[in-house]
């Protein structure tokens, strides 16, 4: 019915499964991470609050409660803030019954915002970015292109809650191949300590035509970690995180075995969870992993 008001495939996270999808960019003004082909075919631009005003009011003839919105694409806080804070509250005057708005953050867009801009977008009504930590091994950053360090990737987390915003942080296993597998899962989990985020969620890596990934792995510089190793590092992932009250999840259809729970309250059900899996060998089979 509403095919129209969207450009492109959509990606959500999957907690956002219930929620009015609105683009506030189209495509990813980064758009350079090796492992990442989500947003190759679409040309970075911002849309304007006019763009999404027409967007809602064909949505709202048909849905009037809508209580959840994610504003899409890639990384819509690299937007100008007067025109994102615009657009958060034209949604909540919109939308009576709208209790939550979130969306996709980089490290470089948050470090670009003051602590200012970041408060007045949480005054306005957004309650949480999904972040794209990717890893905490400064080598794997460097390899996929992130863009980032693991500094950054500590120091923007940071900003975020401090400006009384919920913070999930997204990490990828496998991401580091099997030669940097136990870097890659010490050192997230290190970062993910120090970033100390309210959610945290896994996903593994699964590598679609066109990512520039795949020259890696063809000229020998990556080798793929198989389902065994990549919740092996799931297991140091968990077993290190030092964090004061953190939702984890791997529901994401790219992993092998879906688990959730608390932490550090659920850490022993997790590890659990996870040896189980290891144990058994029951792993989602690689047809149906899917972004």
């Amino acid at each position: 019915m509403f095919h129209d008001i969207y450009e492109g495939n959509i990606f959500r996270p999957p907690s956002e499964a219930r929620s009015l999808i609105l683009q506030a960019t189209i495509g990813c003004s980064w758009n350079r991470c090796t492992f990442c082909t989500a947003f190759a075919e679409k040309q970075f631009r911002t849309r304007s609050l006019k763009e999404i005003r027409g967007d809602v009011e064909k949505v709202f003839h048909y849905y009037r409660d809508i209580d959840r919105i994610f504003l899409a694409d890639g990384n819509s806080l690299c937007m100008d803030t007067d025109e994102l804070v615009s657009i958060i509250e034209f949604l909540y005057s919109r939308f009576r019954n709208l209790q939550r708005v979130n969306l996709y953050g980089g490290p470089q867009d948050i470090m670009r915002k003051t602590p200012g801009e970041l408060a007045r977008l949480k005054q306005a009504g957004l309650e949480m970015v999904y972040f794209g930590l990717e890893s905490g091994s400064a080598e794997v950053l460097k390899r996929v292109k992130k863009g980032a360090t693991p500094d950054m990737m500590i120091d923007s987390a940071r900003r975020i809650k401090e400006a009384g915003l919920k913070l999930s942080s997204i990490f990828i296993l496998g991401l580091g191949g099997q030669e940097l597998s136990e870097e890659h899962a010490v050192e997230t989990a290190r970062v993910l300590s120090a970033q100390d985020p309210q959610y945290a969620a896994a996903l593994t890596l699964l590598i679609e035509p066109g990512a520039q990934i795949i020259d890696d792995i063809r000229e020998g510089r990556m080798t793929l970690v198989t389902p065994e190793r990549s919740l092996k590092e799931l297991r140091t992932i968990i077993e290190n995180m030092d964090v004061t009250g953190c939702v984890f999840r791997s529901n994401h259809p790219s992993n092998y075995v879906p688990i959730g729970g608390t932490l550090p309250y659920g850490r022993k059900q997790l590890l659990e969870q996870i040896d189980s899996a290891l144990k058994g060998s029951r792993f989602r089979p690689e047809g149906w992993r899917a972004l």
